[in-house]
């Protein structure tokens, strides 16, 4: 099936030929790192983890897409979502993919990642990470690529691969707990000891993943002419706003928490990051720009009518997306260094050639998701699954719906 990937418009190779450029830049970015070492980065004593680190983390939230549409269609037979499952779990594979990357590039000799393997500590909870992490990638890969196999020779797919859809649900719960577990394990860091982290990682991954993963398919049926609902977006953004909501409580959680408590440790971190703090306030402006967005997007998606219109639908989606990956790949981890053990602030500012190697990472990871939505989006246009015209009002959208599933619209699960 990869040879349908091998074929497309001028827009499509231009967008690969883009994708390998950024490759070759980063890998020359993170040949210069390996020969001079992690000193061409910004991180130091003080910060040692920097935008490695937390374009990981806001990338294991970025696979829960294919848990959300997973759970409904596997477990409450939600066939809405039968047209994009396919697409979350490829979603999931480039997502993971691309955090474990970030991984590999933050160590600064890559071999050490050998070490989990040959020498396992199951008291750590790296350990367990990457037995989850792999364990989700693999599962979500060979899924993906077994229904999608079945599919294209007119079959359906073997009873196995539901069994492997049902196995990946808590795998995809383990990756975001056990990560979180990472940063609530660590005592020295009072930003991040917090019984509740677990739940903000699960809370910003169910808004931030789905959200992605809309824009991903109305992406694909715009360009490759991939079938998906207007029934499975719309409540596929129901969830995105809830989960959002539920991520915003959670955090005025740890807010009262800190000031109404009067805890300076707990204290310092949020007032760096949305105050300022001794002078420092590098953060503050993207972290007030995050609740914006967090504030938009929640009010464009909890509105029917906007939520139905995509001329406001794509900017709400953007908008919590990037919200998250403020919040998460870059509040979180920063500000849980401040301050550091001598009370003092310590800014980290990333270098150039860091940049550069991040800046490869993601093209590996677009350009997996490129191939694997390529390969998706030919194997339905060969078995004549195109998209239809896209009905511009609530009632239209419930008459395609009720016309898909044979006049008879099945109950919306709970988000």
């Amino acid at each position: 099936m990869l040879e349908k990937a091998l074929r497309g418009s001028k827009g499509y190779w231009v967008w690969v030929g883009l994708l390998l450029a950024g490759i070759a830049v980063g890998v020359a970015a993170y040949a210069n790192q390996l020969a001079n070492g992690l000193t061409l980065t910004g991180m130091s004593r003080d910060v040692s983890w920097g935008l490695y680190i937390s374009q990981f983390v806001f990338l294991v939230g970025v696979a829960a897409s294919g848990v959300m549409v997973a759970i409904p269609y596997y477990l409450h037979h939600f066939k809405t979502y039968g047209k994009i499952v396919i697409i979350g779990e490829f979603m999931a594979v480039a997502a993971v993919l691309t955090a474990v990357l970030f991984v590999v590039v933050d160590l600064g000799q890559p071999m050490r990642v050998m070490n989990v393997i040959l020498f396992p500590t199951p008291h750590s909870m790296l350990f367990w990470d990457m037995c989850v992490l792999s364990s989700y990638l693999i599962v979500n890969l060979l899924i993906g690529w077994t229904v999608l196999g079945a599919e294209k020779k007119g079959f359906p797919p073997p009873r196995w691969t539901h069994v492997l859809s049902i196995a990946a649900i808590p795998l995809a719960v383990g990756i975001h707990t056990v990560t979180a577990f990472l940063f609530a394990g660590l005592a020295g860091r009072e930003y991040w000891l917090t019984a509740i982290m677990a739940a903000r990682f699960l809370s910003s991954a169910f808004a931030a993943g789905p959200a992605l993963l809309i824009v991903l398919c109305l992406v694909l049926r715009r360009t490759l002419a991939f079938n998906v609902s207007e029934r499975a977006i719309d409540s596929l953004a129901k969830t995105v706003c809830y989960a959002m909501i539920a991520n915003v409580f959670f955090y005025l959680l740890e807010v009262f928490t800190a000031f109404y408590s009067n805890m300076p440790g707990h204290k310092a971190p949020i007032e760096y990051l949305f105050f300022g703090l001794d002078g420092h306030a590098q953060l503050t402006p993207l972290m007030w720009l995050a609740v914006a967005l967090a504030a938009v997007g929640i009010l464009l998606l909890l509105v029917p009518k906007w939520r139905r219109s995509h001329k406001t639908l794509v900017p709400a989606l953007l908008a919590v997306f990037f919200a998250c990956l403020i919040d998460k790949g870059l509040g979180l981890v920063l500000g849980g260094f401040v301050p550091n053990s001598f009370e003092q602030v310590v800014e980290y500012v990333p270098n150039p050639n860091e940049l550069l190697v991040i800046v490869g990472v993601y093209c590996v990871g677009a350009l997996a998701l490129t191939v694997l939505c390529k390969v998706a989006a030919g194997v339905r246009a060969e078995n004549g699954d195109v998209a239809v015209a896209e009905p511009s009002t609530a009632r239209d959208i419930a008459e395609v719906a009720e016309a898909a599933d044979g006049g008879a619209l099945e109950e919306e699960p709970s988000a």
